[in-house]
């Protein structure tokens, strides 16, 4: 499977459209002709085209197999080929679980396209972009009869960004007109794809609801580059994962606890889950930039650093197995029921500004009870016992911040402001919790040589020291977060 980002632009043009000279933007090829054919593959109910996503088997031109595109930005997809056979190859298949469920992928409709094609090249013969004419005829699986029309592309190979919108503007002045939607199977099946729910409204529980349908959003889109492990993949879908279970829980004043408190639990095997990946990718990038800097020691690569990587790659096949299973997916689809019917509560039709700012304050109580109890722990049971509550101090002040995110459409710089100051507090007490995690990792390893115990003895002093470093700043920072955000709260 090969992966390509594809960049361009797409505009209507009728029959007696006559394409303009480009010749000031770029040296233009000669025509080259191709005859494609594309079956479009989906579920019965069209759940790819829901989420804007195409899957296709093609042939003729110069790229016959099967292309799976995922929106990646506008006017971007990212494509995901594979080579030419009968069958769905499973390493395609496998990036659509998220939104298949287990259920039929099947031909839903075909394209065949008359394709035109001329390069655009710099003066060094080097392609900027490809300019395709298009004459279309599309088919529904089904139906009758089909439709006919003519559609320019542009997309980018090695040229600027800035070349695409030359050409666009060039075009549009020709009298072409921007493509309505973004793939050609969004136009064939345009009148049959539903519409995502919609919460534009001004109330408390529109505003929470749009922030829980990007988050929604967030955790599809980065499924599939989870399992295909992309750098920070896992770590941002288990931000999403968090932010989730943050705002339906600080929103229970807006929506229904009995259809959201069931999410919680799920919600956080989820996050368990791409947790035992993302801890043990934490550790070994820590631990293996320690050793760089630390050239003298001499164990660039111990054995007890190879076992955290292998515990990551474990940790991967774990992850594609759960992301594959009926548990996932029945989160997945309580999640569509959420969007599908929100379970407002009275306050959730009130004014926006007032209940948003109820929820932080919220938020902001119980992380400065989470504080306090530092102090408590400390006096009646110990450093343990307050090192536990600076953790779970650490959650509060990322429940906060999560929720003044959530609330940030509405109330603007005063949820801005006391986001980045629950996050300041957030990062020093991460600080802190990552050198203990890091010094309980580093006690584990029963090491294999003297020398190999001098490492680990190096290593686990500089993580007590930076750990101590981050405790002994962590009143301070308090301090500073309450400084700026409660003024904010209102």
């Amino acid at each position: 499977m090969t992966e390509h980002l594809e960049v361009e632009l797409k505009f209507d043009a009728d029959a007696g459209f006559v394409l303009p000279d480009l010749s000031d933007l770029a040296m233009v090829g000669g025509p080259v002709t191709h005859e494609l054919e594309a079956v479009y593959h989906d579920t019965e109910d069209l759940r790819l085209a829901f989420r804007k996503l195409t899957l296709r088997r093609r042939t003729g031109g110069t790229d016959a197999g099967w292309h799976l595109k995922i929106p990646a930005g506008p006017d971007s997809k990212r494509e995901y080929r594979a080579p030419l056979s009968d069958a769905l190859p499973p390493e395609l298949a496998g990036l659509l679980h998220a939104h298949v469920r287990g259920r039929e992928v099947r031909p839903v409709a075909t394209l065949r396209t008359v394709r035109t094609v001329r390069e655009l090249r710099s003066p060094s013969g080097e392609v900027l972009a490809e300019l395709a004419d298009d004459l279309v005829t599309g088919t529904i699986a089904g139906a009758p009869d089909g439709s006919s029309w003519r559609e320019i592309e542009v997309e980018l190979v090695s040229g600027d960004p800035g070349l695409l919108k030359k050409v666009g503007a060039r075009l549009r002045e020709a009298g072409a007109e921007r493509a309505a939607g973004s793939s050609k199977l969004g136009r064939l099946l345009a009148s049959r794809v539903s519409s995502p729910p919609s919460f534009g409204g001004s109330r408390a529980g529109d505003a929470l609801m749009r922030h829980i349908a990007a988050q929604v959003d967030e955790l599809l889109a980065f499924d599939p580059k989870v399992r295909l492990e992309e750098f920070d993949a896992v770590h941002r879908m288990r931000v999403a994962v968090r932010r989730l279970r943050s705002v339906l829980a600080g929103g229970r004043p807006l929506l229904d606890r009995g259809v959201t408190d069931p999410l919680q639990p799920e919600l956080r095997w989820l996050a368990g889950v791409l947790g035992e990946v993302r801890d043990a990718e934490v550790l070994h990038e820590r631990f293996s930039g320690r050793l760089a800097a630390l050239p003298e020691l001499g164990q660039a690569n111990p054995a007890w650093l190879r076992r955290i990587k292998k515990r990551e790659r474990k940790g991967y096949a774990t992850v594609r197995r759960e992301l594959s299973g009926e548990r996932y997916f029945a989160l997945l689809d309580a999640l569509d029921g959420l969007l599908a019917a929100p379970p407002f509560t009275e306050r959730a039709r009130r004014d926006a500004g007032k209940e948003l700012r109820r929820l932080v304050r919220r938020s902001w109580k119980r992380l400065d009870r989470a504080h306090a109890a530092i102090a408590e722990a400390e006096a009646a049971e110990g450093l343990r016992a307050a090192d536990t509550a600076r953790h779970e101090t650490r959650k509060a002040a990322k429940r906060v911040r999560y929720n003044a995110d959530a609330a940030s459409e509405v109330l603007g710089k005063d949820a801005r402001t006391v986001s980045k100051a629950a996050k300041g507090l957030q990062e020093v007490l991460g600080r802190f919790q990552d050198g203990v995690i890091a010094q309980e990792q580093l006690r584990a390893v029963k090491p294999a040589s003297a020398k190999e115990a001098f490492g680990l003895g190096a290593l686990y002093g500089l993580e007590h020291c930076e750990a101590e470093r981050a405790r002994d700043e962590i009143e301070a920072a308090w301090e500073e977060a309450r400084a700026r955000a409660v003024p904010r709260l209102g």
